[in-house]
């Protein structure tokens, strides 16, 4: 049993990283929609200024409701530093520039729906993987586990939601590299996710060796990773741009 207890332990950890991944995401793309200079109309003097908001502070409120909207910044200040800033909902309306340019040029963003769709893609891979019609059996014997103990886990939710949450924080990782490197493409999507898959490979067969979990377990999860990470980075690699607008 010490086996599943560290695979357990995994499923864990990656479900509690996912926890905090989630609103961090969230944060980013309100920090983003936010940040940088915006070309308004002073209602007081009428005439045009440039005002920044307080992204940060907006990201920070954005969690739990609408984001409390904030100047940091204006070409009248510090003479107009204690302005009703009344010039809060034109900004809000008006896209960021950077100087020479009319606007800023977007960056690339996370598309949301074919990280979700490879995440479930996977999941299921691996729900085939470990059924009783392809590794079930050898899964079993290698993790130490009975038939009767086995339906027993099956009835409990929290295996399920971790499994899930892994696979979503495997996708998600995935998309991030792709939009660090700039790239798409569905050969670009599977180097990604092997490039990913490798790291972490590394890091189970480092966490195996201190807790000794059996060669046979390691082949059976690193062959479905394997499979199930060039899934995910296929599935994001091809999709990005087609199914989402940037917003």
């Amino acid at each position: 049993m010490s086996a599943l207890f560290w695979f357990w332990l995994v499923l864990l950890i990656v479900g509690t990283c996912l926890t905090f991944l989630m609103p961090a995401l969230w944060g980013r793309e309100i920090y983003n929609h936010y940040r940088g200079t915006r070309a308004v109309s002073c209602p007081k003097i009428h005439r045009q200024v440039a005002v920044s908001f307080d992204a940060l502070h907006a990201a920070i409120t954005g969690f739990f409701k609408k984001p409390d909207l904030r100047v940091a910044k204006c070409t009248l200040w510090p003479k107009k530093v204690y302005c009703a800033q009344e010039c809060i909902p034109e900004a809000s309306r008006t896209d960021p520039y950077t100087r020479g340019e009319i606007q800023r040029p977007k960056s690339k963003k996370i598309y949301h729906l074919p990280v979700l769709i490879a995440a479930c893609g996977s999941w299921l891979m691996g729900a085939i993987w470990h059924s009783q019609y392809v590794f079930r059996a050898r899964w079993m014997e290698a993790v130490g586990l009975r038939r009767p103990e086995l339906r027993q886990i099956v009835k409990w939710w929290t295996p399920h939601l971790l499994s899930v949450a892994a696979c979503l924080l495997f996708a998600y990782g995935v998309a991030w590299l792709l939009v660090w490197s700039k790239r798409r493409g569905v050969w670009r999507g599977i180097m990604a996710s092997i490039l990913l898959w490798f790291a972490v490979a590394l890091a189970s067969l480092f966490a195996a060796g201190l807790t000794g979990i059996s060669g046979e377990l390691l082949r059976l999860e690193i062959g479905y990773t394997l499979l199930a990470s060039m899934v995910v980075g296929a599935i994001i690699g091809g999709l990005t741009g087609k199914l989402l607008i940037e917003h």
